[in-house]
């Protein structure tokens, strides 16, 4: 699988952005889609993720829940994360990446498969 994320930008606190991530392969619909960020000098951390197939169960980090949503189209093998409310500590590089077999409980970045080259968000106050 091969993950391609776009949409990032440079938006104003408060403001909000759509970010995408298309996917290659005819299997999409099987794994676990997951998004995660990383700011200059931080660890990569787990934004939230979105269950196989129908995409009926999501996860959040706490930082993010209520603000951001994260939905998938198999159709178009792509994923998304709309993202709402953007505050300046949003800022960061963003990444989606997929699982297979793995459950929307797994936020730790080594237990995903693939991953896509990283979208800048940037949230200016």
């Amino acid at each position: 699988v091969q993950l391609q994320a776009s949409g990032g930008g440079l938006v104003q606190a408060g403001g909000s952005l759509r970010l995408s991530c298309a996917a290659s392969g005819r299997t999409f619909s099987q794994y676990v889609m997951g998004w995660f960020r990383q700011a200059p000098g931080k660890e990569r951390e787990f934004v939230a993720a979105i269950s196989s197939w129908s995409g009926f169960r999501t996860y959040y980090a706490d930082s993010v829940k209520g603000r951001f949503t994260i939905s998938r189209d198999n159709a178009k093998n792509t994923v998304y994360l709309q993202m709402n409310s953007l505050k300046p500590e949003d800022t960061a590089l963003y990444y989606c990446a997929a699982e297979l077999g793995g459950s929307i409980w797994d936020t730790r970045p080594d237990k995903y498969d693939y991953w896509g080259q990283g979208t800048q968000v940037t949230v200016s106050s």
